[in-house]
């Protein structure tokens, strides 16, 4: 073989070898050839370190989860029930007259409205529509006869069907001051009053209240009550009314704090903080004004 020949051959021999070394030294860097680096199922090049990503953390179990009362150094917004611009008063306002029936029934003060018993006859139960979800509860109205007999009563329970509305259901000794029983039921008008005299205003918070849940009850109010705030992280928090006659503060949110009672005319009182004492009636030395 001629030596020209022999010598080509060694050179191609080299170049084959180093391209060969030069692809090993690619790979062992980690760098993947393109065609396999565009396959969605390629294996890792060699000498790649895989790193397999470790499962996220579940959330924990509702038998592990852990429950804090709110505390009071969180701001408490307005609840979405009671929307900031809402009137103070519903159906039953200053000046409107209302048509219907007086009724009466056995009664001793009891009812819808949560009040305890009490041996004043003078009081009644307001039609569902009038009623208004327990916005009726405490209001005085004046109830006049056609022949011109009235009496003022204090709202105190809920008349369901088949009152009708405008009905008043009455006790039967304040029914007597507009006519005789036997007569059944009488056509009457009546408005809202505010009457001359009332006893110091309560506050009474609800069986199994505490600090984390408490619902608040006003008592011997002169006019009805619109809106009851209490004071909680620096802030007014208004509290959302029940059909029963409470406002609640489920988060606790204010429970044990001061609070603020507003009537429909828009008087504002301040009671300062009383203890959460279920069940128990603290007078808060306020009044609304007569009107």
């Amino acid at each position: 073989m001629p030596r020209r020949t022999v010598i080509g051959s060694v050179v191609a021999l080299l170049v084959v070898a180093a391209a060969v070394v030069a692809l090993v030294v690619t790979r062992s860097d980690g760098t993947v050839p393109a065609a396999a680096a565009n396959r969605s199922d390629a294996a890792p090049a060699l000498g790649t370190a895989v790193t397999t990503p470790l499962p996220s953390t579940p959330p924990p179990s509702p038998s592990t989860t852990t429950t804090t009362p709110a505390s009071s150094s969180v701001a408490p917004t307005t609840s979405a029930a009671v929307p900031a611009d809402a009137p103070l008063a519903g159906r039953i306002k200053p000046g409107a007259s209302h048509s219907g029936v007086a009724t009466f029934y056995d009664t001793d003060g009891t009812g819808a409205c949560g009040y305890d018993a009490s041996p004043d006859p003078l009081n009644a139960a307001m039609n569902v529509a009038d009623f208004e979800g327990s916005q009726a509860c405490g209001a005085y109205v004046e109830v006049r006869a056609a022949g011109g007999a009235s009496v003022t009563v204090r709202i105190t329970n809920l008349c369901p069907a088949p009152c009708r509305v405008g009905q008043l259901d009455l006790n039967p000794k304040a029914f007597d001051r507009l006519g005789a029983r036997v007569r059944g039921e009488i056509p009457v008008t009546w408005k809202l009053v505010s009457p001359p005299s009332a006893k110091q205003m309560s506050l009474r918070y609800k069986e199994g209240s505490s600090q984390y849940w408490c619902g608040i009850q006003v008592i011997d109010h002169r006019n009805p009550v619109a809106r009851l705030e209490v004071r909680a992280g620096g802030s007014w928090k208004r509290l959302q009314r029940t059909d029963y006659n409470y406002f609640l503060s489920e988060n606790g949110a204010g429970c044990g704090g001061a609070v603020a009672v507003t009537d429909i005319y828009g008087e504002r009182l301040v009671v300062d903080p009383l203890p959460v004492e279920a069940g128990v009636s603290r007078p808060a030395n306020r009044q609304f004004a007569q009107h």
